[in-house]
């Protein structure tokens, strides 16, 4: 796999992506982005042009799309819409980008024979109560609550289909929460370390009791890398870090990193359908292709994450006044 194309390269998963694999192997990479408001050009800064191009187009775009997979030996698919809240508020985009933008790339890598591997969410599942003994695992039946999970939801089930009926060699991974830097500041974690240095009080929804089980970035492009190298065709792998922690317990470590008090927040307003507790078990991933996550210290990658956004004030800073607005708007 010399030539990888990889869609929604400029947005936080993947552009933490594409640097990973510039960084760790020799391929070349060809990045499809639409450069939505979620995309950020800066994310891919300083690459090596001779390695890395940007192409703008839509995923959904059968011309631009059947041109690049042509070229590529593999493809990695993390372009997506992906926050709960904009589905509430209109759920056209992600039909438009997740089932349709998925099917159009399953097609042109159905006639050219080209290494497939789709990225998925732990929101196709559901949630689990807070105090159930199990956690997700590939045989977990899909119970998404949102359009945005209910359209991911259907992206799996369209690249299983393919792999079943046309023969398409592609595999699945779906991923707890990530953290880390290049994630857009209407996340909940950049959000509120942000918040801090923007000199605004951090926001949490609710009582903060929801569950979500986090991973560092680097890590699960850790893990994609070695799905797309080894994995099985036609399997779904799990990634996770074993990171299960409450929103409260979160909000309060970033203060407490931060040098503030550790109740200096305010509750606001819950989401709509916000999903209680995300859990992933990852040993299918772990014992069948030996990966293994390097940040197992949740509070030093948070800490990591915290200086990152503090070093970075000009990546993240033009965009967070229209984001609060936003929040505001909605009470939140």
């Amino acid at each position: 796999m010399s030539h990888l194309l990889i869609t929604g390269g400029a947005g936080f998963i993947g552009s933490n992506f594409v640097r990973h694999v510039l960084r760790e192997t020799d391929h070349r990479v060809t990045v499809l982005d639409r450069m939505t408001y979620a995309a950020n050009e800066a994310s891919l800064a300083g690459l090596d042009p001779q390695r890395f191009e940007l192409v703008v187009g839509d995923v959904a775009d059968a011309e631009v799309v059947d041109d690049l997979v042509r070229a590529a030996d593999a493809v990695v698919h993390f372009a997506a819409e992906s926050h709960n809240d904009n589905s509430l508020n209109d759920p056209w985009p992600f039909v438009h980008t997740n089932l349709i933008g998925t099917y159009t790339v399953l097609e042109a890598v159905r006639r050219h024979r080209t290494r497939f591997h789709h990225v998925s969410t732990d929101e196709v599942f559901g949630d689990l109560q807070l105090d159930d003994p199990q956690r997700f695992t590939e045989e977990t039946p899909y119970n998404p609550s949102s359009p945005y999970s209910s359209t991911k939801a259907g992206s799996d089930l369209l690249v299983r289909a393919w792999v079943r009926s046309f023969g398409v060699e592609a595999t699945l991974s779906n991923c707890s929460n990530n953290y880390g830097p290049y994630q857009h500041v209407e996340k909940f974690i950049p959000r509120q370390i942000t918040n801090v240095l923007w000199g605004v009080r951090p926001k949490l929804y609710g009582e903060g009791r929801n569950v979500r089980d986090w991973i560092h970035a680097e890590d699960h492009s850790a893990a994609v890398l070695r799905i797309l190298e080894a994995g099985a065709p036609g399997r779904t792998y799990l990634v996770g870090a074993d990171g299960e922690l409450d929103n409260l317990t979160v909000l309060r470590t970033i203060l407490r990193l931060m040098g503030r008090d550790e109740n200096d927040f305010d509750h606001v307003r819950d989401r709509a359908g916000h999903d209680l507790r995300y859990a992933i078990d990852g040993t299918r991933t772990r014992e069948e292709l030996g990966w293994e996550p390097c940040y197992t210290d949740f509070e030093s990658g948070l800490g990591a994450t915290v200086s990152w956004y503090a070093e970075h004030r000009d990546w993240w800073e033009p965009v967070k006044a229209a984001t609060e607005a936003k929040y505001a708007e909605a009470g939140q």
